[in-house]
C-alpha cells in the first residue's frame, strides 16, 4: 500500500503532453493526466500481443490466482483509490459511491475468479461425441465511462482476463486518473505487457475500435457512440459487447406500500447522483397512491445530503462534468415551463463551485415530456400518474431503449406477471438497478447487446469451439 499522494505521483506522467483533471465539486485540479497518442495505442497493443500466448497458456486456476491477488492489492489501496475516485468523479466517499465502487472492484474480480467454466459435452451418444470449448479471443479494448469508472473496467477486464485475453483499455476523457491508477493497483499481480490503459481523446477510441489486432471491443456508454463503434469494427468483424444508455421505468403497482417503499425507490433513482445507467428514471405511479408516493419520496430526498465528495457527511455529489448539468438544467425548465409540479429541488445555485444540481422531484408530468422520454442521467427523477396496469406497461415499454426497469408491488407474484410484460434486460422487484457478479446483465433494444457477468459474461469473452469426434 502506499499513500495517496504517492499514488497519484505514480500516474503521472513526467514526459510528454499532459491535462488538467479538475474535481467537479470544487473546481480544483486533481492532477494531470497524460494525452496518449495513436502511437501509445499501437504501442500497447503491441506489448498486449506479446504478452497474451503466454498469459493464456497457463490456464484457467492460474489465471483466477492472479484475479485473486489482484483483488488483493487492490484492497491494500482501497482507501486511497477511493479518495482519488472521490476527488476526480466527484461521487462522495459514503454512501454506495466511492469505497462501495472500490469494494465492488475487488468483490467482482473475486467473483469472476471463482466462476466454473467447463468444456460442455453437447452430445455424446456412442458414435458422436462433440464437446463446447472457449478459448481466449487474442486482445480486447475496453472503452469506459465516466459515471463508474473504476468498476465498469473491471467489469471488462476482469473476465477478458481470466479468459486468457489481454487487455488494451480507454478510459473516459473526464476520469482518467481512476482508470490508471486502477491498473497500476492491478498491475502488481500481472505479467508486463497484459493490461494497458491509453488516456487519450477521441481518436485513440476510433483506433481502438478498428484496430485489426482486437478481436473484441467492450464498450459502456451512449448508444450514440455504440452505434458509431459498431460502424468502426464492420471491416474487421469484431465482437462486441455494448452496455448503452438507458431510460429505465419502474412501476409502482396499486398494492404498493409508499412508505415502504421510498427509500428504495430513492435509491434507485439517484445512486451515482443519478448518474447510472441502469437507474430508475422514470417513475411510473398508479393514482390511487399518487400523492402518498410523492410525499414519502420527497421526505426520504430532502434528507439525503449533498456535497464535495471528501466530506465524510456527504451522500450525493455533483455531476461530474458540465455538459451533464447543462442536460438536467434544460430537461428540467422543460418540464417546468409545461406545467409540471416541482416537489423538491429544481434550483441550483449559481454562486456554487462545482457542478452541483439539487436533488429533483417532478410530479404531474407528461409521458411524452423531454425530462421523461429523454436520459437525463442526473438528480432529476419524473413521476407520471397513470390509471390502469396496461396503461403504464404501454408507456414504460414506448421508448426504444430497455437496459432495465422495475416493479414495486407487495404481492410478488403480481409483480412477476407485470415483470414479464415489460421491454428490458432486468427487471427488479421492489428494488431498482441492483447487479450481482454471478447475474447476467445486459440490455434489450437500443440499450445495446451481449451478457456481462457470470458464466454467460465469461463465454462472451472467449471464442466457442466444437470439438466433435
Amino acid at each position: 500500500m502506499e499513500s495517496y499522494d504517492a499514488l497519484l505521483a505514480s500516474i503521472t506522467p513526467t514526459t510528454g503532453e499532459t491535462r488538467t483533471i479538475l474535481d467537479p465539486g470544487t473546481d480544483t485540479a486533481v492532477g494531470e493526466a497524460p494525452v496518449h497518442t495513436v502511437g501509445d495505442l499501437e504501442a500497447a497493443i503491441t506489448a498486449a500481443r506479446a504478452a497474451q500466448p503466454v498469459w493464456a497458456a497457463l490456464g484457467h486456476d492460474a489465471r483466477s490466482a492472479a484475479l485473486l491477488k489482484a483483488a488483493d492489492a487492490v484492497e491494500r489501496s482501497a482507501e486511497e483509490l477511493a479518495r482519488l475516485l472521490s476527488r476526480e468523479q466527484g461521487k462522495p466517499l459514503n454512501g454506495p459511491n466511492a469505497r462501495f465502487e472500490v469494494g465492488a472492484c475487488a468483490a467482482w474480480l473475486r467473483a469472476t475468479a471463482a466462476t466454473p467454466l467447463d468444456p460442455e459435452t453437447i452430445v455424446d451418444d456412442g458414435e458422436i461425441r462433440a464437446e463446447l470449448h472457449y478459448r481466449p479471443i487474442g486482445v480486447v479494448g475496453a472503452i469506459g465511462p465516466w459515471n463508474w469508472p473504476m468498476m465498469i473496467t473491471i467489469w471488462q477486464i476482469a473476465p477478458a482476463l481470466r479468459m486468457g485475453n489481454a487487455v488494451v483499455v480507454k478510459p473516459s476523457e473526464y476520469t482518467p486518473l481512476s482508470v490508471l491508477a486502477l491498473a497500476k493497483v492491478i498491475n502488481e499481480e500481472l505479467p508486463e505487457g497484459l493490461l494497458t490503459v491509453v488516456s487519450g481523446g477521441r481518436d485513440v477510441g476510433e483506433a481502438l475500435a478498428s484496430h485489426p489486432a482486437i478481436g473484441k471491443v467492450m464498450f459502456t456508454g451512449s448508444t450514440a457512440t455504440g452505434k458509431a463503434i459498431i460502424r468502426s469494427s464492420a471491416d474487421t468483424v469484431k465482437r462486441l459487447t455494448l452496455e448503452l444508455g438507458g431510460n429505465d421505468a419502474g412501476i409502482v403497482l396499486p398494492d404498493a406500500d409508499p412508505k415502504a417503499i421510498a427509500e428504495g425507490l430513492f435509491w434507485g433513482a439517484f445512486i451515482n447522483t443519478g448518474q447510472t445507467c441502469a437507474a430508475l428514471k422514470r417513475l411510473y405511479v398508479h393514482d390511487s397512491l399518487y400523492e402518498e408516493v410523492c410525499t414519502e419520496l420527497t421526505k426520504v430526498a430532502a434528507n439525503m445530503p449533498m456535497g464535495v465528495g471528501l466530506d465524510e457527511a456527504n451522500v450525493l455529489g455533483p455531476l461530474q462534468n458540465r455538459q451533464q448539468f447543462d442536460i438536467v438544467a434544460r430537461l428540467v425548465e422543460a418540464a417546468r415551463d409545461s406545467g409540471a409540479r416541482i416537489l423538491l429541488g429544481g434550483n441550483p445555485d449559481p454562486g456554487l463551485p462545482g457542478n452541483f444540481y439539487p436533488t429533483t422531484l417532478v410530479a404531474d408530468i407528461d409521458n411524452d415530456n423531454p425530462l421523461v422520454a429523454e436520459e437525463q442521467f442526473g438528480p432529476a427523477l419524473p413521476i407520471i400518474r397513470y390509471s390502469s396496469v396496461d396503461e403504464a406497461v404501454a408507456k414504460a415499454n414506448a421508448l426504444d431503449v430497455g437496459l432495465g426497469a422495475s416493479v414495486w408491488s407487495t404481492d410478488p407474484v403480481a409483480a412477476r406477471d407485470v415483470a414479464a410484460r415489460l421491454d428490458a434486460g432486468t427487471v427488479w422487484i421492489n428494488k431498482h438497478g441492483n447487479v450481482d457478479p454471478r447475474i447476467p446483465f445486459g440490455g434489450a433494444k437500443q440499450s445495446g447487446y451481449g451478457l456481462e457477468f457470470g458464466v454467460e459474461g465469461l463465454k462472451a469473452l472467449g471464442v466457442p469451439q466444437i470439438i466433435n469426434g
